[in-house]
């Protein structure tokens, strides 16, 4: 019954036009998919018969492909001018360290080995340039634990095969491409696949853009740096199978696993991309992230959400297709709480925050089919800032931190408290989010086993989890936090299209309610269409 753990050159890919891309897809009567192989593909029928009329669709009708598409990922079959060519065999790692900084190699057809040595790699210069032509593949042979690291900034790595760095079960939140994040890296056109660990880690002003990131064993790609990252853009990849090493059972409180995940990010811009069947979440952000654009990218298959907003602020999700996310775990779900295709966990928007979409986190115009469940916001009433090691909320850092968000001041802090107000300035809230002119289509009989609202199946939810009083001395009560976030945080749906038999979970886990009941007494959902 409880929550789900706590967890800690453009290219443009997408046609609006029906195509057939080797998948059987037949519409049911009912606007069901149902799907003939992996890899889904919705087509414009079925847009134009789902989507919203109020709100031209811009999501796309079928994902775009990178993995095999040598149309992107074949680099020059010739060295660039000035370039130097590094021919298979020869030390590679000794001639960049030859080399001074600004070097471009062009890696001629063949594999490329490191030798035995576990910390055998790459050390880049600043602004070196690594590009592959057809066929360049640098192959760790499961003995090197990493192919790019260090400290260098502005370098480019392209056109590459990577794959088979670290051992199955190693490189536990760390990377193989630029394993120390570094700054303005250029990661694009790469194939990063059956690496233990992340793919790539991202650093501050990184652009990973049209690689295909694949059965990876923890990430396709990581963000974290001891220093926080800033602007970054993720465009136009595939993101696939990974983690292949099902971290979750292996420690299902650590939240390390899914196709990619992005910790105390500020500004992104994640486009275009193709996220699907990741062995978790798809795409998740964790723990004061802000000022995200999340847009246009076809996200389907994921075994649990395939958006996961978490304790962060300030985004616009919006224009994006979802398709058949959380099944799996939602077959395996032991209570009712919803799996669902876009999650929102302790978040929403604060103006105090810095950085765009400070008024609302506005999720809109977005294409969800076929997901174990739809939206959700929720909030975690224990979830707050004070001296037990977690970081502290983004409002005020100079007045709100581990120091001032003690208990002395906790217990007496009230809601509404100012001009300090501890209470709210110590805790993430799901607040100010803006769910609106979205298509919704849930139909049971498609998703298949399992799928009953006993299971979260079909839900949508406005809700708070059940607060345990940790601390014993939290002033973070159960009752006084759902009432606040459902009734007086400025969440609201409205102007969405549903087809299905949606319920709606609001309030608490207890109450689920028929779309009459959520319009009328909850007062959302106004001048929504819905057709159960």
């Amino acid at each position: 019954m409880g929550a789900p753990r706590r967890r800690r050159r453009p290219v443009w890919l997408f046609d609006t036009h029906a195509r057939t891309l080797g998948t059987l897809v037949v519409l049911g009567l009912n606007g069901g998919v149902v799907l003939g192989a992996p890899g889904l593909l919705l087509s414009a029928a079925i847009a134009g018969s789902a989507t919203n009329p109020s709100s031209p669709a811009r999501a796309p009708m079928e994902p775009g492909r990178v993995c095999g598409n040598p149309a992107l990922l074949d680099g020059p079959s010739a060295p660039p001018v000035g370039a130097v060519t590094v021919v298979s065999g020869e030390n590679l790692t000794s001639m960049v360290a030859a080399d001074g900084p600004g070097t471009t190699f062009w890696l001629s057809p063949g594999t490329y080995t490191f030798g035995r040595g576990v910390y055998s790699q790459i050390i880049p210069r600043s602004g070196d340039q690594f590009i592959g032509a057809p066929g360049a593949v640098i192959d760790g042979e499961h003995q090197n634990y990493y192919a790019f690291t260090q400290q260098a900034t502005d370098v480019t790595v392209e056109y590459l095969t990577i794959q088979d760095f670290g051992i199955v079960g190693g490189n536990n939140n760390e990377g193989v491409v630029n394993h120390d994040s570094g700054t303005g890296w250029v990661v694009a056109h790469n194939t990063i696949r059956d690496n233990a660990g992340a793919g790539v880690m991202i650093g501050s002003k990184d652009v990973v853009e049209a690689n295909c990131l694949t059965n990876n064993g923890q990430y396709g790609f990581n963000a974290y740096s001891i220093h926080g990252v800033t602007d970054i853009q993720i465009t136009n990849n595939e993101i696939s199978d990974n983690d292949t090493f099902n971290w979750q059972t292996r420690d299902p409180t650590c939240g390390c696993e899914g196709g990619g995940k992005l910790y105390e990010t500020d500004g992104a811009v994640i486009t275009g991309n193709f996220i699907h069947d990741n062995h978790d979440v798809g795409l998740w952000v964790d723990t004061d992230g802000a000022g995200f654009n999340i847009s246009q990218n076809y996200i389907s298959g994921n075994y649990a959400q395939g958006i996961f907003y978490e304790a962060s602020y300030n985004a616009r999700i919006s224009d994006n297709t979802l398709v058949h996310n959380g099944l799996r775990d939602g077959r395996k779900n032991s209570g009712n709480f919803p799996i669902a295709a876009i999650y929102v966990s302790s978040s929403g928007s604060d103006k105090r925050v810095p950085g765009p979409y400070a008024m609302r986190l506005t999720i809109t115009g977005n294409i969800l089919v076929n997901n174990w469940a739809g939206v959700v916001l929720w909030d975690d009433a224990n979830r707050f800032c004070y001296a037990n090691g977690e970081p502290c909320t983004l409002v005020n850092p100079s007045k709100f931190n581990q120091s001032t968000c003690d208990r002395g001041n906790l217990a007496k802090a009230e809601p509404g408290q100012r001009p300090v107000n501890y209470y709210e300035g110590c805790r993430w809230t799901t607040q100010n989010v803006w769910v609106t002119r979205n298509t919704f289509r849930f139909d049971p009989s498609v998703i298949g086993r399992g799928c009953v609202p006993s299971n979260g199946c079909g839900l949508q939810g406005l809700f708070v989890g059940a607060a345990d009083a940790t601390p014993a001395w939290s002033p973070y009560q159960e009752s006084a936090v759902q009432d606040a976030v459902t009734q007086h945080a400025g969440n609201v749906f409205e102007h969405n299209f549903y087809k299905g038999p949606w319920l709606f979970m609001v309030h608490d886990q207890r109450t689920v309610v028929s779309f009459r009941v959520w319009q009328h007494d909850w007062r959302q959902d106004a001048h929504s269409t819905f057709s159960g």
